[in-house]
């Protein structure tokens, strides 16, 4: 297929792809799809009513980002980690963030903290699990682009992706969550100090809890 031929295919084709890895991949984060389970093209195909060129490339996608691995001569299954490799992620995730934090002193605006305290308080009113954890997610990723740091903020992305439903399920967990809500009230109030070090060590010690939750549930 030439390069005329590719940009000639229709929008909704081109992004359907990513609309198929985009819920493929909200459902292995919320551990519908659990680790090490065999990802079925025919029976995906049939419930997402999609073909298998768009479905594969989708699983492309996801083992991209760490999420799927694709075996020649056995198929696709949704990737799992040693829990070494989880400890070592979850440290690698914590120094990052508390990077971030310490950055984030500097520049962020008064307007920022002000929506990522709006976020936090909309975090705290609900007791839905998959709305909290958007919430909890989009209260870092604004932390993280609040160091306005472009390498870190790709590079913690990234890294993040291929924990994401760990740090789902770490949350089923009553005392990590209620922990974990408190922290985010505590990490408002560092910001508003543009207390750096501080919001460091809350980075950091946020996410150990979450460490040994996951590597509880694993084992």
């Amino acid at each position: 297929m030439n390069d005329t031929a590719f940009i000639a295919l229709p929008t909704e084709y081109r992004r359907l792809p990513t609309a198929v890895a985009d819920r493929l991949r909200e459902m292995i984060i919320e551990s519908k799809l659990p680790p090490g389970e065999r990802l079925n093209e025919r029976h995906l195909c049939e419930w997402m009513d999609v073909s298998r060129t768009p479905l594969r490339e989708a699983l492309r996608l996801l083992a991209h980002d760490g999420l799927v691995a694709v075996i020649p001569n056995r198929g696709a299954f949704v990737a799992q980690m040693s829990p070494e490799a989880v400890r070592q992620t979850f440290e690698i995730i914590g120094a990052l963030e508390a990077l971030a934090a310490g950055l984030a002193r500097r520049s962020i605006t008064d307007a920022e903290v002000g929506e990522t305290a709006a976020l936090t308080f909309e975090m705290q009113a609900g007791h839905d699990l998959p709305e909290y954890y958007l919430l909890n997610r989009v209260v870092h990723d604004a932390i993280l682009a609040a160091s306005r740091n472009a390498v870190l903020d790709e590079t913690a992305h990234k890294l993040d992706l291929r924990i994401h439903s760990l740090r789902f399920r770490s949350n089923l967990d009553v005392g990590t969550w209620n922990t974990a809500i408190k922290e985010h009230r505590q990490m408002i109030e560092l910001l508003r100090a543009r207390d750096g070090e501080g919001l460091a060590r809350l980075m950091r010690a946020h996410v150990a809890p979450k460490t040994e939750t996951v590597l509880g549930m694993l084992t």
